[in-house]
């Protein structure tokens, strides 16, 4: 073959290379998209009265409450079921991440990520609400409405 054929040979050869790439690179994307649509994460609380259920996107898709949900305190039972939540969303990002670990592999930016999900979901638990402070109760009085008011001209003992 003459130089010229051989040139344009290894070009058409290396296209094919860089097509077949492409190709394995598309699927593999393919394959790590459907796997992050179909991320959940779950968690539960320590005493196992609250267990959440996150998506991919971090919404909430279920929330259950186990038999002791009756005798829990409300305020405790609120700071639980946060916690929970937050701990399922932080579950399904580190699922997300793990998905395209296994596509791409390790990579700074994941790490990156995956350490900015830690400070907005954050591993420590929020501050629990004491229970020996009682909530604070407004009680406002009502107006009478039976009595009417005494006009201004007759309130100064002169007239």
């Amino acid at each position: 073959m003459t130089e010229p054929a051989d040139i344009l040979l290894r070009r058409i050869e290396a296209i094919d290379t860089a097509a077949a790439d492409n190709r394995l690179r598309a699927e593999s994307f393919r394959r790590m998209v459907e796997g992050l649509r179909d991320v959940v994460g779950t968690a539960t609380s320590g005493d196992g009265v609250v267990t959440a259920v996150a998506g991919a996107d971090g919404a909430v898709k279920s929330i259950a409450f186990g038999p002791a949900v009756r005798t829990t305190d409300p305020a405790a039972l609120s700071s639980a079921t946060l916690r929970v939540i937050a701990l399922a969303r932080a579950d399904a990002a580190r699922k997300q991440a793990e998905v395209v670990r296994a596509a791409l592999g390790d990579t700074t930016l994941l790490d990156r990520v995956l350490a900015e999900d830690r400070l907005v979901f954050g591993d420590e638990p929020p501050q629990e609400v004491s229970a020996a402070v009682p909530p604070r109760v407004i009680r406002r009085v009502a107006p009478v409405e039976d009595e009417e008011p005494a006009p201004a001209y007759r309130s100064r003992d002169a007239w």
